[in-house]
């Protein structure tokens, strides 16, 4: 299953994004500590590039369920001078946790373009990371 959300890159739409990926892992049969490390690593990686994000950005997250997996692709358009996502931070740290791969990259901007910064996270069902 594939799904993507696209909002004004605000902080008004993370806690929307944040449900929809913890109702994705409800129904992918996820259990309950999943699920909670799920939508707290959606709310941590939408809030970094909220943080980032240009005045006028776009927020768009990808969600793609696997069986046992789920895959978030967010990325958010950013001005030429926008700092780098910061992946030596502790909340950076906080995100490796709660998520099962983590990774950032970014596109720089062209002119009269915005840039693209993006995270990559997959979270596994309790099920597939057990021996």
């Amino acid at each position: 299953m594939f799904l993507e959300l696209r909002a004004a890159a605000s902080t008004n739409a993370i806690p929307t994004i944040r449900t929809v990926a913890a109702d994705l892992a409800a129904r992918a049969d996820f259990d309950l500590d999943s699920i909670d490390d799920l939508r707290m690593a959606v709310d941590d990686l939408c809030a970094m590039l909220v943080r980032v994000a240009a005045a006028s950005g776009t927020l768009s997250c990808r969600f793609t369920v696997r069986s046992e997996r789920i895959e978030v692709a967010a990325e958010v358009d950013v001005d030429e001078a926008a700092d780098p996502l910061p992946t030596r931070t502790f909340g950076w740290r906080v995100l490796e946790c709660l998520a099962d791969e983590v990774s950032a990259g970014s596109l720089p901007a062209e002119q009269g373009e915005y840039g693209r910064v993006c995270i990559n996270l997959v979270k596994l069902a309790a099920t597939a990371q057990q021996p």
